[in-house]
């Protein structure tokens, strides 16, 4: 009889899509993410349910849109009583364990403790063992991470480097806050690189690895913190890529707000985050640098991992999947961050490779991101979830290909996106109107919005008629207004 097999899913955080090597992207060094592509299937069509950490990870945890389940921004929280692709699993027989950044709950609304003591919140989800480590942002409470600096006497440098470049002003929405340094900065973290938050959660998952004994099949989540801003790959990290000609944006042609309705006023708030007196040519090539360099940091780390694998016999019984919440503009459109509904930020790596070396694989198909959690119970044989909206990948790899997606759904701030294989169309849900139509066959740059000429009416109607109007007769769950809408 066969084991079930190992299961290791590694989750970066604001990884876009196309800044591998195996995507494409001149320049880039992950030879360890592209040797997962080779040896099995990549996945280019894969939105994220929002483009907002938070919100991506309730909808990729739950297997339900953003609509559903409420985790509307960064300040909503998922309930435990939700059904979760990770609580299948333990149904299932699986060891859950979570180790690294989950960010599924708001770390500042406990002012005291130790990391570690939230664990309880995790295990509600499913998680049987949680080692976290929160994010490059909560050093306020301490956890593994911290506590490895403070041992080393590196605590109050990388505490100076995150206040230095995190946002103040008290305005919930973010809308009003300001950054002590533009986003663009990519000033290096001023730790040796063997301190630095990736490498350091790398060793942690290897560790992991060679000292589980159980008897039970294991699902492993890693979540690096990593290549989320701050830009502070260390200096040792970056050097790798000194004479390296690394792509620039194939499009800064920055989006016209005036002509998109509600959502211009979305646009607005990152076009001012982006501000383009300061965020030169030369800031965006820096920047981007810096954020292909906290990659190839992940990339050795996921290396280490498939080694880790290897070394301990289980190599040829385990899963390994590599993906991100969501992604990152980097400088695409002449915008940093993400929240807008452009490919750059909705759109992230997925990476499937069985236990047995599989031929290279592409499918270009469009696939939402609750998917994965689908994938991952079909892998195992766990049960269905209810009202789960996922559906899973395997037949891509079996030969027996599911049948393709219409529409893929984005959702962030009040505002849906609706993607076809030829277009996308940008919905404000609480008003039901169409704001952003881009004909992505003529325009795969996403550079027009061709919403208001009037030969695409048509087009606009059977949009909303086919997937906004159905999508939306179910109100979107509301705890937290909208800024924009």
């Amino acid at each position: 009889m066969v084991a079930p097999p190992n299961i290791v899913l590694i989750m970066a955080d604001q990884h876009r899509a196309d800044f591998l090597g195996c995507a494409g992207l001149t320049g880039a060094l992950t030879p360890n993410i592209d040797r997962l592509a080779a040896t099995g299937a990549r996945f280019t069509g894969v939105n994220c349910q929002g483009p907002l950490c938070m919100p991506a990870r309730a909808s990729f945890m739950s297997e339900r849109y953003v609509r559903d389940h409420g985790v509307y921004t960064n300040w909503a929280e998922m309930d435990p009583s939700w059904p979760t692709y990770v609580k299948a699993l333990g149904a299932a027989g699986y060891h859950t364990a979570m180790i690294g950044k989950a960010h599924l709950y708001r770390d500042d609304t406990h002012q005291a403790g130790h990391v570690d003591g939230l664990a309880h919140r995790l295990v509600e989800l499913g998680f049987a063992e949680v080692h976290e480590s929160g994010d490059k942002f909560s050093t306020g409470i301490p956890h593994a991470y911290t506590d490895f600096l403070r041992g080393r006497g590196l605590l109050e440098a990388f505490k100076q480097h995150i206040a230095d470049r995190s946002y103040q002003g008290d305005n919930e929405t973010g809308a009003n806050a300001t950054k002590r340094v533009p986003m663009w900065d990519a000033t290096p973290m001023p730790l040796p690189l063997d301190a630095y938050f990736d490498q350091w959660q790398g060793e942690q998952a290897v560790r992991w690895i060679e000292s589980y004994d159980g008897e039970r099949p294991f699902f492993m989540f890693v979540g690096f913190p990593g290549p989320h801003d701050p830009w502070d790959a260390p200096s040792a990290a970056r050097e790798q890529y000194v004479g390296v000609d690394l792509a620039m944006p194939r499009s800064t042609s920055r989006p016209q707000s005036t002509d998109a309705g509600t959502y211009g006023r979305l646009l607005d708030g990152f076009l001012w985050l982006s501000d383009t007196e300061t965020m030169t040519e030369d800031a965006i090539a820096d920047m981007r640098l810096a954020y292909a360099a906290n990659i190839s940091v992940i990339d050795e780390a996921v290396g280490r991992i498939v080694a880790a694998l290897a070394a301990t016999g289980r190599a040829k019984n385990t899963w390994v999947l590599y993906t991100s919440d969501h992604g990152e503009m980097a400088g695409d459109h002449g915008l940093m961050s993400k929240c807008v509904l452009y490919r750059g930020a909705t759109r992230v790596p997925l990476l499937i490779r069985p236990p047995e070396p599989h031929d290279p694989l592409v499918v270009d198909a469009l696939v939402e991101h609750m998917d994965v959690g689908a994938t991952i119970r079909a892998i195992a044989g766990a049960p269905q979830i209810p009202n789960s909206e996922g559906r899973s990948l395997l037949g891509h790899l079996d030969g027996e290909p599911p049948a393709a997606r219409e529409v893929s759904i984005s959702e962030n701030w009040g505002f849906a996106l609706f993607e076809t294989e030829r277009y996308k169309l940008i919905v404000d849900e609480d008003a039901l109107t169409p704001c952003h139509l881009v004909d992505l066959k003529s325009d795969p740059d996403e550079d027009e919005n061709i919403l208001s000429d009037p030969a695409n009416a048509s087009i606009v109607e059977d949009l909303m008629a086919d997937y906004a109007r159905p999508f939306l007769a179910t109100p979107p769950a509301r705890p937290h207004k909208s800024p924009f809408t």
